[in-house]
């Protein structure tokens, strides 16, 4: 959704944005043009490859790029290191990359033999294997049912269980293998039956709720008045939490997904920009499928 991002963000030239994902770079390379000719990009990715992949891609733009290894819900001690008081711009890209499905060797797609790892900072210790490891059944079926809204949860995690006790669960299609037999072979869905369990214990490997969380609680502090934020979600958890977090920002009364009421002398910070979400466009579909489920939803500070 590159033309919706350009729009939304609004980039100008002098401008200071922060692409807090980075991936494939391509969303900042949009950033630093549109920002042309002296716009500072400020580049973040919890993952060291995306940083090195996007030090190459945008080469022809290095002077204007601020490089950071870091979550973006580290975002406000970022910006304080570099020495910015606020932004103008933050867009966060929430999808899971195709390096990280095709070439990360990590273990996030079902379709490989990858060892079962899942982080996407590997800094972190906690691995998706240390999880199937060690977490009861129950806790199994609630990561399960909660971050992957897996309606087999139960049956999944008690296979899982057992599974272990043969012997240790540690590369990804292992992991799908027992998923796919513990599923009745009636009812599935049309997506692969790994799909979701894959995603919660993705989601539960890197904290993705909690972080993105925290980015909306710090957000009005990070963005200059008529700054803008952009974030483009994959999953219903992910927008609920956009979602009722701008709304929190904008409108007196409790935000619900965690946020807590504001006090009474709460003023909305926030104006949303976006009153019903912004989806792909069909053509846009048709060229990558892998765009269908995009929400794009974007605010502005007041």
């Amino acid at each position: 959704m590159t033309d919706e991002v350009r729009h939304y963000l609004n980039c100008r030239p002098g401008g200071v944005y922060v692409d807090g994902t980075l991936g494939g770079a391509g969303h900042a390379r949009t950033i630093l043009e549109a920002s042309a000719p002296d716009g500072i990009l400020i580049g973040l990715d919890q993952d060291a490859d995306a940083v090195a992949n996007a030090r190459i891609v945008l080469a022809p733009y290095a002077g204007r790029v601020r490089w950071v290894h870091e979550n973006f819900s580290r975002l406000a001690e970022v910006l304080s290191q570099l020495g910015f008081s606020g932004v103008d711009g933050i867009l966060l890209d929430l999808g899971l990359s195709l390096h990280h499905l095709e070439a990360s060797g990590r273990g996030f797609s079902f379709l490989r033999e990858e060892p079962l790892d899942m982080r996407m900072d590997t800094r972190s210790t906690q691995t998706a294997a240390d999880l199937v490891a060690r977490l009861r059944e129950n806790d199994l079926k609630t990561i399960l049912r909660d971050y992957g809204e897996e309606r087999f949860a139960g049956r999944i995690a008690r296979a899982l269980v057992a599974a272990r006790r043969r012997q240790p669960i540690r590369t990804s299609a292992e992991l799908a293998r027992i998923v796919c037999a513990a599923l009745p072979k009636r009812g599935r869905d049309r997506i692969h039956p790994a799909t979701r369990s894959f995603m919660a214990l993705r989601i539960a490997v890197n904290r993705e709720l909690e972080r993105l969380a925290e980015f909306m609680h710090q957000l009005p502090g990070l963005l200059r008045p008529g700054g803008r934020v952009c974030i483009l979600t994959f999953h219903s958890l992910e927008d609920r939490i956009v979602k009722h977090g701008l709304k929190a920002l904008e409108a007196h009364s409790d935000g619900g997904a965690g946020f807590p009421a504001p006090a009474p002398a709460f003023e909305a910070v926030m104006k949303i920009l976006t009153r019903k979400v912004v989806r792909p466009r069909p053509e846009e579909i048709a060229a990558n499928p892998m765009a269908r489920s995009t929400k794009l939803r974007a605010a502005e500070r007041i």
